[in-house]
């Protein structure tokens, strides 16, 4: 039986599978919400999967819950992997309504779920939160203005937990990842040098360990995991 839980959100996607299959390896309890239908029971060794909608205080409120469901597993680490990426013109180019979906996508459910996932990690005694923001919140390229600005928003408000929290045993890092070697990328970008590129798996470890007791002295830490791209 596992003897702590975490809550990885965006846990389907391309970056997630290797996310969750980390943790389960190194015998979490995984917690999965998702917009799918699928039900809250595990498929052993699978993650537990909740219907959620994580743009909502409601759907962050019920993902955390089942989270926190198992007593003997108290909630010790969540993982925020929800956003999108949108390219476009310039900032001229841009329409408001464009700027304001990165913001809210990257940047809303990462708020909702830490903020409803706070009270319980101190409660269990400290754990730790790790927000995924990009290289483009410090290297901005054209193109791009609403992605770079919602990921850099989420590595200033992984930094404000990580000041808030330190004193209660919370500690919240960021990975900042250039290029993922996902399938989706690969379809979008089928002419790049994909060897540069980092697979899904080396960012999953680098997260793994943040969250993990190993990790203990490190809080505030934003963490760039490249490759060679």
């Amino acid at each position: 039986m596992a003897e702590r839980t975490v809550l990885v959100t965006g846990g389907t996607g391309g970056l997630g599978g290797a996310v969750t299959a980390a943790f389960l390896k190194a015998g979490w309890r995984v917690v999965v919400p998702g917009r799918e239908p699928g039900g809250t029971a595990p498929a052993p060794p699978g993650p537990v999967r909740v219907i959620a909608d994580l743009l909502e205080p409601a759907g962050a409120a019920r993902a955390v819950e089942a989270a926190t469901a198992e007593p003997a597993a108290p909630l010790r680490a969540v993982v925020n992997l929800v956003g999108g990426y949108a390219s476009g013109g310039l900032v001229h180019e841009t329409p408001v309504e464009e700027f304001d979906r990165m913001l809210r996508i990257n940047l809303r459910p990462t708020y909702l779920v830490t903020q409803a996932a706070l009270p319980h990690l101190v409660a269990a005694g400290g754990g730790a939160v790790v927000c995924v923001s990009a290289r483009a919140a410090l290297a901005p390229f054209p193109g791009a203005a609403g992605y770079a600005t919602a990921k850099a928003a989420v590595l200033a408000f992984a930094n404000a937990v990580a000041v808030e929290y330190r004193q209660r045993g919370v500690r919240c890092n960021t990975v900042l990842p250039s290029v993922i070697d996902t399938p989706a990328n690969r379809a979008a970008q089928p002419d790049a040098d994909h060897r540069r590129w980092v697979p899904p798996a080396e960012i999953a470890s680098v997260i793994r360990f943040l969250a993990s007791d190993e990790s203990a002295p490190t809080s505030g830490a934003s963490i760039p995991v490249y490759g060679r791209a």
